[in-house]
């Protein structure tokens, strides 16, 4: 049998390397984790000089022929040098890959001890036996559905088919056991595929900070299944605008075509060494071609970054903690714990909410134990850490009554944007986003002014220069005009370039306002009370005068319940913004759906839109209200140039909505902050629906567009549940608001209940 490949190098080389070369990460790669003792021995067998193991299915010899000609039942591939080919217009997405190259890949040559083909027989019986991943986990055997031998790589049709699964489930808990009996199938039979595993059922082939974004598109696909079905473009099309779905296209393009041989299955794999350039350019159609029943369906959904099957990263985290402690050896928790599985749940979240790299998590669960994770994983320098947000209130008598018998403190919050600057030993600097992408290249002034802070705190005090040698703070990144010393509004933030941008392009100044300090010295502050991280961070930089405007304060509490809670929206941590005390709460931030044409002076625009929350844990966008105030003229044709490219024939399946229905559908691609008056309980849309009311959701009144947030992502609305808060806290400030009509109800009742059934289209 040949080396095994370490749980880093287990991931999909295809999706991961056509991704890397559409979006260059804006600062180099971080530096690769050393592998730990019990992978390295098995992977320092491995030849460095080894060559890949992917083979293009449509390229290899027909066993029949023998003479290494392409399968008649595929179509002909066009000269690699015409214009026109798939291969042309994927290569962009498909140049060199880095090395040691993770790769979802076609077996080559399926010795019978290295691989057993999912073939015929196989793959029946692993698609009758897959439902077993629904039981409980108390009553689930993994040997009961692996299909593999032990030690073998683990087919992708063992990831596709639970997707399957879930994406015909809606409860949570049986969404867990699918996903906890999955991971647990994977310890059981090939542990070191677990990392790849996880890093695609999250949706994604790597780390947020490491640059390597997914979204391949549509363009760029349509052509790829084209030439890989043997179909034209013009088909393919027309079967995507009537699914709307490309994953569903493939699933059925694939179904309807005919070969002469069976295909050999995917597998998770490494790639390593040089592909020939027409490999790399035809990669992603070899694995369209090698993959079968509802594989290709997944692949796309990966390429794509369109995963959205029903759960969320926190869903896969606890299923992650469960399968851990079912596991042998991982089953025996510390005497002092009562309840295992839950608590197992929390230590894989709080762990990875501090060090947000699946492959250390689960390494060290793998190696140490999961009852050590909190010892063995940790804040690293280098590594983003989930920021800790603020829960809204509705005024000062809020604070005080949450507040009251314990000391607090307040701050100005600054109308910018979240950064966390990683300072290391080396001098070298990263900044990442809220989001945990690095923005480094992004602000390289904020590096250089970080450095020179530095060196004038060493020259004017010569004995404080070994006092900071690493840190990683919490701060504002905020526009600023260096002539009128004065802080400007996000919108000329937001004009920035975002990429590669050197010292002499920057035209809009910044000041970093920080206000946490996380680590310092290579010690973690994270445990620490605020009141001495705060002093920290003071005794580390010098305090510059200047004018200061803010929108509103931060109140936090100070040695009480004052540790930092990474990736938590805290109760001891308080916003309180002027332009909504004793009015609405917090603004929104919400993302439009649909758009409605405009009349009279908005006609030849979009007059308003459907706009909506998020809910994580369905990962459905549920719709609060139309919006059609706040817009300028020249705002509404811009909006209808930048979203006329956004328009779909049909609603998406994670699309939920009531009576307000538009008259187009758009892609979820932009988030708009937006202010109103109230909220109530409506039966024309569907946000919280369920949690508030059994039937109805809930809609904004007097809804208002404020800016477009170009820093968020469409996952990063406001929530549904925060929806929910918002409201029942309220009820409670105002019992006299209760359920009313906004206008768009009223305005959709008019035309008639009944349009539209509440819900997902299609359910």
């Amino acid at each position: 049998m040949l080396g095994r490949a370490t749980a880093f190098d287990a991931l999909m080389s295809a999706v991961r390397v056509a991704a890397q070369c559409k979006t260059k990460p804006s600062s180099p790669p971080a530096k690769k984790w050393k592998e730990t003792k019990r992978f390295a021995s098995r992977h320092a067998a491995k030849s460095t000089g080894e060559k890949a193991v992917v083979n293009s299915v449509v390229g290899r010899e027909n066993p029949k022929s023998g003479d290494g000609g392409i399968s008649p039942t595929f179509s002909e591939t066009k000269p690699r040098d015409e214009a026109e080919s798939a291969s042309d217009c994927i290569r962009a997405v498909t140049e060199e890959p880095p090395a040691g190259a993770r790769a979802l890949a076609v077996e080559k040559e399926p010795a019978a001890k290295r691989v057993r083909a999912l073939c015929g027989g196989g793959r029946a019986e692993l698609k009758r036996k897959i439902g077993n991943l629904k039981n409980r986990p108390g009553d689930f055997d993994p040997r009961s559905v692996a299909c593999w031998e032990e030690e073998e790589k683990v087919p992708f049709l063992f990831l596709a088919l639970p997707f399957d699964l879930i994406s015909n489930e809606s409860g949570r808990i049986v969404i867990t056991h699918i996903l906890c009996n999955m991971l647990r199938t994977i310890l059981r039979t090939t542990p070191d595929d677990l990392v790849a595993a996880v890093y695609l059922s999250a949706n994604r082939v790597a780390a947020a900070h490491e640059g390597v974004e997914l979204g391949i598109g549509d363009e760029s696909i349509i052509k790829v299944l084209a030439e890989a079905y043997g179909g034209n473009q013009a088909q393919i099309e027309k079967q995507h605008e009537e699914k709307g779905d490309l994953g569903l296209v493939a699933k059925g393009s694939r179904s309807s075509q005919r070969v002469m041989y069976k295909p050999l299955p995917l597998t998770i794999d490494k790639e390593s060494g040089k592909d020939s350039q027409e490999k790399k350019k035809n990669h992603i159609k070899s694995l369209l071609v090698a993959a079968t029943d509802c594989e290709p369906q997944y692949l796309i959904c990966l390429l794509q970054a369109k995963m959205r099957i029903g759960y969320a990263e926190q869903t896969l985290l606890a299923a992650l903690g469960q399968a851990a402690v079912y596991t042998e050896n991982h089953s025996k928790p510390p005497p002092h714990i009562n309840a295992p599985i839950e608590e197992a749940a929390k230590i894989v979240k709080q762990v990875y909410s501090v060090l947000l790299v699946y492959e250390k998590v689960i390494t060290s669960i793998l190696t140490d134990g999961l009852w050590n994770l909190t010892m063995t994983c940790g804040i690293t320098i280098g590594i983003p850490v989930g920021p800790m947000l603020a829960k809204p209130t509705r005024g000062v008598s809020e604070i005080i009554e949450n507040f009251q018998g314990r000391v607090y403190t307040c701050e100005y919050k600054y109308d910018g944007q979240r950064a966390q600057i990683h300072y290391m030993e080396d001098g070298s600097i990263e900044i990442y986003s809220r989001n945990a992408e690095r923005n480094t290249a992004r602000f390289p002034d904020v590096a250089v002014t970080v450095t020179r802070k530095l060196e004038n705190i060493s020259r004017v005090d010569p004995c404080r220069k070994s006092s900071v040698n690493s840190f990683i703070l919490d701060c504002e990144i905020v526009a600023y005009d260096r002539v009128k010393n004065r802080i400007l509004p996000f919108q000329t933030l937001s004009t920035r370039a975002r990429k590669d941008v050197t010292l002499t392009d920057i035209e809009v100044d910044v000041c970093i306002y920080a206000f946490d300090m996380l680590y310092c010295n290579g010690q973690s502050l994270i445990k620490e009370q605020l009141e001495l991280r705060r002093q920290l961070l003071y005794d580390s930089f010098e305090q510059e005068s200047g004018y200061f405007h803010c929108e509103g304060l931060i109140v936090k509490t100070l040695n009480s319940d004052a540790t930092y809670e990474p990736s938590k929206r805290s109760n001891n941590l308080l916003k309180l913004k002027k332009d909504y005390i004793d009015k609405a709460w917090d603004s929104l931030d919400l993302v439009p759906i649909g758009a409605f044409y405009g009349r009279g002076k908005r006609s030849g625009v979009y007059g308003g839109f459907l706009i909506a929350c998020y809910d994580p844990d369905s990962e459905e966008f549920q719709s609060i209200c139309k919006i059609s105030t706040g817009f300028s003229d020249a705002l509404l044709k811009e909006c209808f140039a930048c979203l006329g490219s956004k328009v779909i024939p049909k609603p998406k399946s994670y699309y939920r909505y009531g009576l307000t229905v538009p008259d187009v559908w758009l892609k979820a691609a932009e988030v708009w902050e937006v202010k109103c008056d109230d909220l109530t309980i409506s039966a024309a849309n569907t946000a919280a629906i369920g949690i508030v009311d059994p039937q109805k959701g809930i809609s904004l009144r007097f809804p208002r567009l404020l800016r477009v947030r170009a820093d968020k992502c469409p996952e990063q609305a406001t929530s549904s549940s925060q929806v929910a808060d918002m409201f029942n806290a309220q009820k409670q400030n105002h019992p006299s608001d209760q359920a009313g009509g906004g206008e768009d109800e009223m305005q959709a009742t008019a035309k008639g209940l009944g349009k539209q059934q509440c819900g997902r289209p299609g359910a």
